[in-house]
C-alpha cells in the first residue's frame, strides 16, 4: 500500500485528541512560515500542556501528598489566629528590639525588678552603655544601695537578662552644682550673678 508523504500516519491503537492536535501542530504544514508557523509551534506547545494537566482526577482518598489551596485541616497552621504577646515577641526578635525593651523594663517595672521597698526610696536615672544611673532620696539610702549593688544587680540580670545592666552608679539627691557636669561652661561661674 503506497503511503503519500503529505499525509499523516495511520493511527494504531486509541489516542488522545490533544495528543493528536500537539503532534499535528509540532509537524509545520507546508507552506507556513513567519508568524503562521510561530502561532502553530505556540498551539501545539498549549496542546501539550493542556494534556499533561489533565491526568485525570483522584478521589479525596487517593493523596497525592499534596494539600489542597485553603484547606487547614486539624493542625496547627501558621494561619490559625495567633496570640497577641506571642505575635509581638516574634516581631521584637526578628527586629533586634530586645535591648531596649530590656532597658525600658528597667524603668517601667522598677519595683518590680528591685523590690517594694528599695523601689519607694530610690528611681532609676538613666541607663547609657550598661551604667545605670540610680538616684537615692538621700545620702543615706545612696550608702546603702551602695553596698547592695551586687544583689541589686543581681535581681536586675535576673528579671530582665544578662548584659543589659553591668554596673550601678548611685548617688544621692541631686543639688545643682556649677562646677561639674557634662555641659559645663569654663569661666568664673556664678560669683558674678549673685551680688
Amino acid at each position: 500500500m503506497p503511503t503519500d508523504p503529505d499525509l499523516p500516519p495511520p493511527r494504531i491503537g486509541p489516542q488522545r485528541p490533544a495528543q493528536e492536535a500537539a503532534d499535528a501542530a509540532a509537524k509545520p504544514a507546508d507552506g507556513q512560515a513567519g508568524p503562521e508557523l510561530a502561532r502553530a509551534v505556540l498551539d501545539a506547545a498549549l496542546a501539550k500542556r493542556r494534556a499533561a494537566q489533565r491526568p485525570g482526577r483522584r478521589g479525596a482518598g487517593e493523596g497525592s501528598g499534596r494539600r489542597l489551596r485553603g484547606y487547614s485541616g486539624p493542625g496547627p497552621d501558621p494561619r490559625d489566629p495567633q496570640l497577641l504577646g506571642a505575635v509581638l515577641e516574634r516581631l521584637m526578635k526578628a527586629r533586634g528590639w530586645e535591648k531596649p525593651k530590656a532597658e525600658a523594663t528597667v524603668f517601667g517595672a522598677w519595683e518590680k525588678v528591685v523590690g517594694a521597698d528599695i523601689a519607694k526610696h530610690s528611681r532609676p536615672v538613666k541607663l547609657d552603655d550598661g551604667v545605670l544611673t540610680v538616684e537615692a532620696e538621700s545620702t543615706a539610702w545612696a550608702t546603702q544601695l551602695r553596698m547592695l549593688a551586687a544583689s541589686l544587680l543581681r535581681n536586675i540580670a535576673g528579671e530582665v537578662g544578662h548584659n543589659v545592666v553591668t554596673k550601678l552608679n548611685i548617688h544621692g539627691p541631686a543639688a545643682p552644682s556649677w562646677n561639674k557636669g557634662p555641659r559645663r561652661v569654663q569661666g568664673r561661674g556664678p560669683r558674678d550673678t549673685y551680688g
